[in-house]
């Protein structure tokens, strides 16, 4: 069984055939997916989603950095108010973090959100499941894996556990974050041919490796270019297979238990 512990299949981009790509979903062997959260626009359509396959879906609450605007306390109280009253709907708390690729201006609302974030974390006990996006200047000011780094040495060794989502940062981010104790989220970007993301996790152990889709986005060769979804992540399953000179199927089995530990999934 595969595992995508990052699917937005509840995305406007699946309005016309959602049931389909469920279906091509199971068939491709991805027997669990989980729901990160973005904002209060995508709730209600994320636990629809969840509760008509309760099998197949698991959910996430939290608020996306890119959602954190003048209004952001409002909207992370209707995100906190959701997961208080019903956290063991809850697997995990995301996604979350800092993006820093369009822009900077409400950087430090984004660091007060994901500081509150991280508190809920800690709190229930969930893990997190971090969105780092840095800053197209390149500059030490918009490096999300610094400052993240930076917010997680403020919990002084307590912080939550997680997933860094849809690497991108450099090996030397990779090794710290699972030094800490978090997992590496590998997705489409693993099959592109310019990517450095192969020497990565070619170092890296498959014990903090998890497969993911960011569906609709990011979709892997030889899909890239098109929407993505669930059933593409076997084309990712593959490729780090082939890195990691693994089958298909140690890749499923060894990626899923990752998962499943790390969320408390089944155990």
């Amino acid at each position: 069984m595969l595992t995508d512990t990052h699917s937005h299949l509840y995305a406007d981009e699946f309005d016309a055939d959602r049931d389909e790509a469920i279906a091509r979903a199971q068939a491709a062997g991805i027997g669990l997916i989980l729901l990160p959260a973005i904002d209060a626009g995508s709730y209600d359509r994320q636990e629809a989603l969840a509760a008509s396959h309760p099998h197949l879906f698991r959910q996430m609450m939290g608020l996306h950095p890119t959602s954190v605007d003048a209004n952001w306390e409002q909207a992370l109280a209707t995100a906190r108010q959701r997961l208080f009253a019903q956290p063991d709907k809850y697997v995990g708390i995301g996604e979350i973090g800092l993006d820093f690729y369009w822009d900077t201006t409400f950087r430090t609302q984004q660091l007060e959100a994901l500081q509150q974030q991280m508190e809920w974390a800690i709190e229930l006990g969930k893990p997190v499941v971090l969105h780092l996006r840095s800053g197209k200047d390149g500059s030490t000011e918009t490096d999300a894996y610094a400052e993240m780094f930076r917010q997680l040495a403020l919990l002084d060794g307590h912080h939550p556990r997680g997933i860094m989502h849809c690497f991108s940062g450099t090996p030397d981010d990779a090794r710290k974050a699972v030094d800490m104790g978090f997992l590496i989220g590998i997705g489409g970007t693993l099959t592109y041919k310019k990517s450095t993301l192969p020497d990565i996790v070619r170092a890296l152990p498959i014990g903090s490796i998890v497969l993911e889709t960011d569906d609709p986005y990011l979709a892997p060769v030889p899909h890239r270019g098109k929407r993505n979804e669930p059933a593409f992540m076997l084309s990712v399953a593959e490729k780090l297979a082939e890195i990691k000179a693994l089958t298909t199927a140690e890749v499923a089995a060894i990626t899923t238990a990752n998962a499943l530990r790390l969320f408390e999934i089944g155990n």
